[in-house]
């Protein structure tokens, strides 16, 4: 019996996040019609001390994965990988505005307060207890102490202690994530779907979600066509062939959900688009690292949605920013599932205005688009390395002719 309970709790824990999210809505929207209050407040009250955790930990998140990314990204900085960090954050960027256009073009259409969980009006759930956990710093104080640290951990050469004690802290963050943080996710999204139901929550909210999802899945997929047709006309070379390519490491990023471990594949067809062995190894792995135009793009869909169905007001200027920060957050964001969105809460909550259940949802939203934002990632790396290729090309000609003349 001993051994068929581990083994069960074994197959539980090896279950993929989104799988595991999956059943936690599920159950938390069936359980919520029939739950007793008095047990429903226990998950609350775990929600309630999980978000005063997540909380304090979000500044922490953004100091420990900005500062080394940036120290790194400075050491390596030479003239085309420089390129290819403007290339990367510009494509990031045209992905989270895109993600804006479709919220405010397309969902602001079919979402409204009215059709969404927050029209209920059933009793409210309070907590058993709280625990006030402040962060040690705000989130706008975390970001600049991260530049200033990354910044500076650059002046002092690759070999000096600040850096070190950046990548320990680094360590201890990403550690913190992936042993804490993602494996309460799936109880505390169960808590957040049961207190809506519970609360007088109709399930309209479930077809918007869907809503959501297909709609942004076809803009990842419409964006890596626009990258691949951009990257086609500059390298004269058919943009359907390469993106068909490439659907090698779309799939592969669709199974792991991480940038980082899809890499090795994404090489191998990056060189089958023939794009140079040094190109393709300094980009790509870089890419990995800091182009993240489908996770911004859902980030920026689904947020505005969660801003249409809670009534939460927005424009462009606000995105827009918004979307300028993210672009930056972001690259902090570690190779585990989830990782992308634990760096953007921090600027979900302070640009955007999100609160706990608006930061519950927009992880549960994230975590079931996960891998199909972190595949148009992967794919458009591709994209970047065949121009990063093609300007190689042409300023390694550009230096022979100067050469010559001299």
């Amino acid at each position: 019996m001993d051994t068929e309970k581990k083994s069960w709790f074994k197959r539980l824990n090896d279950m993929p996040l989104l799988a595991k999210v999956a059943i936690a809505i599920a159950l938390g929207i069936g359980l919520g019609f029939v739950m007793p209050v008095a047990i429903a407040r226990i998950f609350i009250t775990f929600n309630d001390l999980f978000s005063q955790f997540l909380g304090f930990m979000i500044p922490l998140i953004i100091l420990g994965l900005v500062a080394p990314a940036i120290a790194d990204l400075k050491q390596g900085a030479g003239k085309l990988l420089l390129i290819t960090v403007a290339i990367a954050y510009l494509d990031t960027l045209v992905g989270g505005m895109v993600g804006y256009a479709t919220g405010a073009g397309i969902l602001s259409r079919i979402m409204s307060p009215e059709t969404s969980f927050a029209a209920g009006e059933g009793a409210k759930l309070t907590s058993y207890f709280g625990i006030a956990v402040p962060p040690l710093m705000d989130v706008m104080s975390a970001l600049v102490f991260a530049f200033l640290l990354g910044i500076g951990a650059c002046t002092f050469g690759k070999d000096n202690p600040l850096l070190g004690v950046l990548n320990y802290f680094k360590i201890i963050v990403e550690k913190c994530i992936q042993s804490a943080i993602i494996p309460l996710l799936p109880l505390y999204i169960f808590g957040i779907f049961l207190k809506m139901i519970m609360e007088g929550g109709n399930g309209s909210d479930l077809l918007n979600l869907a809503i959501v999802f297909g709609i942004v899945l076809a803009c990842t997929i419409a964006l890596l066509i626009v990258q691949y047709a951009i990257a086609g006309a500059i390298v004269k070379k058919n943009p359907f062939r390469l993106l068909l390519n490439m659907l090698p490491a779309y799939a592969t990023a669709l199974g792991t959900s991480s940038s980082a471990a899809t890499i090795p594949v994404t090489l191998r067809q990056t060189l089958k688009n023939g794009v140079s062995e040094n190109i393709a190894g300094a980009v790509v792995p870089l890419c990995a690292t800091i182009h993240l135009c489908g996770s911004a793009l859902k980030i920026t869909a689904c947020a505005v949605a969660i801003m249409l169905m809670n009534g939460m007001p927005y424009d462009f200027p606000m995105m827009l920013g918004f979307v300028l920060m993210l672009g930056i957050v972001m690259i902090a964001a570690p190779g585990v599932p989830g990782g992308s969105i634990m760096a953007a809460l921090g600027v979900l909550q302070s640009m955007l205005g999100f609160g706990v259940d608006q930061q519950g949802m927009m992880i549960a939203l994230y975590i079931a688009m996960d891998s199909f934002g972190t595949a148009c990632n992967v794919t458009g790396d591709g994209a970047i390395a065949l121009i990063m290729d093609k300007i190689a090309g042409k300023m390694k000609t550009e230096n022979g002719e100067m050469r010559d003349e001299n």
